[in-house]
């Protein structure tokens, strides 16, 4: 790097004049920016979601919307509220939501990192602007050589003070400005603020899996309390059967493997309680931590699938708006914004840099005496550095520079391709499972009916013990399959609003 400096002494009065001479070019050129501006990356022309996720889209019923089950439609291009998870009807899911939100340490993370990065782009900022310092500075000197007339200060007194001691007072106010002639600065804002909205989505993005998760844990306490709820019964149901086998083997009407087998049955029955109660309190764990709150804190919030309510309608996008909607996309791309920006500083670090300074002061043995005749001084200095050999070391960062936009651009083109396949996968789990539902139902129904069968043949005595036990096994697994269908469509249902994005942009325009 070669500096070639030039330092002017002048007359105060002249120092308005001369800078205004320097700056009015000096501004004038600093409105250009080296390096690429931010162009978004092309993406494939024929944006969609598949073959499965078209078949949903295009698939019409009557009123021009997707219909995918008799109790549940897609309407293309609705508008997805912030407060999406009030379409599950639950009250105490709205208010478990809400408190996470407010609570959640994670949330106070993305806020805090926001902040920062928005600060750290209205300091950027100041370097468009000239740095003022006030300085004063003073001094008590011992001066062997006053009897020589080598006094320092001698402006102040004459060369035949004999004092050895005596103070010296400096003050002067310094101005310093780097004209952003090739837009470093420029480029070093822009990265920043791109950097600032990258805080700002991925905030977004930790509201909306916050609330996802929630509203998964509700989904999944449901689901469990309706399976224990199943178990208890099949438990309350053998409890009574086996009362009656013993009864019955009093009478010499069982055997002893009647009564065998109703036992075993019913400790099977009872040895799934265990691991259902254990899920249960762990997610109600989940759901504490979930809301910021201590694992002893009172959760007064439960809920059953009757309390769960399967939204009739789900909101459908275009491929082009799932790429404006959702939160990690938009991260993403201001990550790649920012990148692209840093090509530009690294380009123009290769370039002449520019500086001013400029000081005015004055000193002297008594304070007054600093800005009286002789003691004022003035100083203004230009300074153009421009690199002619450092080894290669500013042609190696520009050059890195653009392989990091290259790396930014294929990790945008790979979180879109990830979007693109989650809402295909949701839209393909949504009609898995209706058809999953519609099937576990018609199993629990004719394993109803094959059992009300069988206990009627077994009290006839057709039938013995072991039938009539298969039959209610029968019966328990299909109310199983058919909560675990009916808590899927729900789990997947919410998952579509998080694939679409979630509302965040609702809740931005609301605040």
């Amino acid at each position: 790097m070669t500096s070639l400096n030039a330092v002017i002494a002048l007359n105060p009065k002249r120092v308005p004049r001369l800078l205004g001479a320097l700056a009015i070019p000096l501004c004038l050129v600093s409105g250009c920016a080296i390096g690429p501006d931010y162009v978004r990356p092309r993406l494939p022309e024929s944006l969609s979601f598949g073959a499965s996720g078209s078949s949903r889209a295009t698939s019409k019923s009557g009123d021009g919307d997707a219909q995918i089950t008799s109790g549940q439609r897609l309407i293309q291009g609705a508008e997805i509220q912030s407060d999406w998870w009030t379409a599950f009807g639950s009250p105490d899911l709205n208010r478990l939501v809400e408190r996470a939100l407010a609570a959640n340490p994670n949330i106070d993370v993305a806020h805090a990192a926001l902040r920062a990065a928005q600060e750290n782009v209205s300091a950027q900022r100041g370097y468009f602007f000239p740095t003022v310092q006030a300085n004063y500075a003073p001094l008590r000197v011992r001066n062997p050589n006053s009897q020589s007339g080598n006094t320092p200060g001698a402006q102040t007194s004459g060369p035949g003070d004999a004092s050895r001691l005596y103070n010296f007072h400096t003050a002067q106010l310094t101005v310093g400005f780097n004209p952003d002639v090739f837009g470093v600065n420029k480029r070093l804002v822009e990265s920043l603020q791109a950097s600032a909205r990258l805080q700002r989505f991925q905030l977004e993005a930790t509201t909306l899996t916050l609330a996802s998760n929630v509203v998964a844990a509700a989904i999944q306490e449901a689901l469990l309390r309706q399976q224990l709820a199943t178990t208890e019964a099949l438990i309350g149901s053998g409890v009574r059967a086996l009362g009656i086998v013993q009864r019955q083997q009093s009478a010499g009407v069982a055997s002893k493997l009647d009564v065998a087998n109703q036992e075993t049955g019913l400790a099977q029955a009872r040895q799934l309680v265990v691991p259902l109660r254990k899920q249960l309190e762990l997610n109600r764990n989940l759901l504490r931590a979930l809301c910021g709150a201590p694992q002893d804190a009172e959760l007064p919030e439960t809920f059953t699938m009757e309390s769960l309510r399967l939204p009739a309608e789900l909101p459908l996008m275009l491929p082009s708006q799932v790429i404006e909607q959702r939160p990690d996309v938009r991260a993403a791309e201001e990550q790649l914004r920012a990148t692209s920006e840093l090509v530009g500083v690294a380009r123009a670090n290769r370039l002449p840099q520019f500086s001013i300074d400029a000081s005015l002061g004055g000193g002297a043995r008594n304070f007054a005496g600093m800005f009286s005749s002789g003691g004022p001084f003035f100083n203004l200095a230009g300074n153009l550095a421009a690199p002619l050999f450092d080894g290669g070391t500013l042609r190696f960062r520009e050059r890195a520079a653009r392989e990091n936009l290259n790396v930014a651009t294929a990790q945008y083109q790979a979180t879109v391709i990830n979007a693109f396949q989650n809402v295909a996968d949701t839209l393909q789990a949504i009609q898995s499972d209706t058809e999953a539902l519609d099937a576990a139902l018609g199993v629990e129904r004719s394993a109803r009916v094959a059992l009300a069968l069988t206990e009627k043949q077994h009290a006839s005595g057709y039938i013995d013990r072991l039938v009539l036990l298969n039959a209610q096994r029968t019966v328990f697994q299909a109310s199983f399959d058919v909560a675990q269908a009916q808590a899927s469509r729900l789990g997947n249902s919410a998952a579509l609003f998080q694939a679409l994005g979630g509302g965040w942009q609702s809740a931005s325009n609301n605040r």
